[in-house]
């Protein structure tokens, strides 16, 4: 299982991760304190808001996604 740190600015951001998320063939989530959501849901990461540090975890790979995960990453 991979786990990574995002942060999402905007909401534009939030569907474009959302996107790239919905083409993958395996489940990823989202945390944000006790929330947890699935990545593929625009009103779930809506809801989470934006501007803040999310927990992702995933354990499929997909060349895709990894870059759109390298884009949002906290360093």
């Amino acid at each position: 299982m991979v786990e990574r740190k995002i942060q999402l600015a905007d909401t534009e951001e939030v569907r474009d991760f959302v996107t790239s998320a919905g083409k993958c063939d395996f489940d990823i989530d989202v945390f944000y304190s006790r929330a947890v959501i699935d990545a593929k849901s625009l009103l779930g990461m809506l809801y989470l808001g934006v501007a803040k540090e999310l927990t992702i975890k995933y354990s499929g790979k997909d060349a895709g996604f990894e870059k759109t995960v390298r884009k949002y990453a906290v360093a």
